[in-house]
């Protein structure tokens, strides 16, 4: 188990490498100039040499990436040009909001996703397969944006049950916090959920049809057991990468819904870092979010390697 561990550690590597450069050459390529947004228009040319002298902005490009690549892997991300902070302690900042929605909006797919499958797939072809299935597509093909405002205009603005927007950290109490996160977990989560039902659905279709579910039935065991503890079971690995995935996704994904909460997260933060040009903020963003990618898929092959032995040796 060690030796898996290590290799999957090691295959990290080459991954951050790419995305940290990609992510270098993406901005250095994107037209705008960092400087001409700190300064103004009416800046003269010496105050703007001088800035980009300062930022070593006049330096060759493979000397700032080799910079800034040696930074990183010192944990120093740099500064933001526009919040004067370290770009960590900005991230710091904004990360309760933002692991607070992905929890919630995870507990919503995973409550909706997985009995909606696993019921689809114990009905299938009958009228309550297709009927969950074609909520699922629904579900899929419903924009974000849209639904987050129609959750807003019913439950927010016509009923009064909730707030319209914003956040209240969770200093403030529990139940405070998640009167804030209830619609925007509810807009995350609807889509993923849809998603995992078919997912789901699929896996437990090809579990039930095996040798081993048919063995079990003409065993006489109840129909409760050999789903639930036999089929299941089997079908937990792939679901598993799945929702490791969902968890990923919306973790560094909640972009759009943090904008329309007016949720003070990681998202918001990208966007306003891009808005502005703020460089460092965005490639530091943009990096541990590649970051907790791959780790999350890290900790998801170990749970499956843990379920299934023989995937210790890939």
């Amino acid at each position: 188990m060690v030796s898996f561990i290590i290799r999957r550690l090691v295959s990290m590597i080459p991954v951050m490498l790419m995305v940290a450069t990609g992510v270098f050459l993406l901005l250095k390529l994107t037209p705008g100039d960092p400087v001409g947004v700190i300064l103004g228009p009416d800046a003269t040319e010496e105050r703007r040499q001088a800035l980009r002298d300062d930022l070593g902005l006049n330096d060759p490009l493979i000397l700032q990436y080799v910079r800034w690549l040696g930074d990183a892997a010192r944990g120093d991300l740099g500064d933001s040009l526009f919040l004067n902070q370290p770009v960590l302690t900005s991230l710091w900042e904004r990360a309760e909001p933002t692991l607070v929605l992905t929890l919630l909006s995870t507990l919503v797919a995973l409550s909706i996703g997985l009995p909606t499958g696993i019921l689809a797939a114990q009905n299938r072809g009958k009228w309550l397969d297709m009927g969950s299935m074609g909520i699922a597509i629904l579900g899929i093909s419903m924009p974000t944006f849209w639904l987050g405002l129609n959750l807003i205009l019913i439950f927010a603005v016509t009923l009064r049950w909730l707030p319209v927007a914003g956040y209240a950290p969770l200093s403030e109490g529990l139940w405070e916090s998640l009167r804030y996160m209830i619609l925007p977990a509810i807009t995350l989560g609807v889509a993923q959920a849809a998603l995992l039902a078919r997912m789901t659905r699929s896996m437990m279709l090809d579990v039930l049809s095996a040798e081993y579910v048919r063995v079990a039935r003409a065993k006489g065991l109840r129909e409760r057991r050999v789903v639930y503890f036999h089929a299941l079971r089997n079908a937990l690995i792939p679901l598993i990468n799945v929702a490791g995935l969902i968890f990923a996704a919306l973790l560094g994904g909640a972009v759009v819904t943090e904008q329309i909460f007016n949720i003070p997260g990681i998202g918001r933060l990208l966007i306003q870092a891009v808005g502005r040009r703020d460089v460092p903020l965005v490639q530091g963003t943009v990096l541990v979010i590649a970051a907790i990618y791959v780790l999350v898929n890290l900790i998801v092959d170990i749970f499956s390697a843990v379920l299934d032995p023989r995937l210790r040796q890939t």
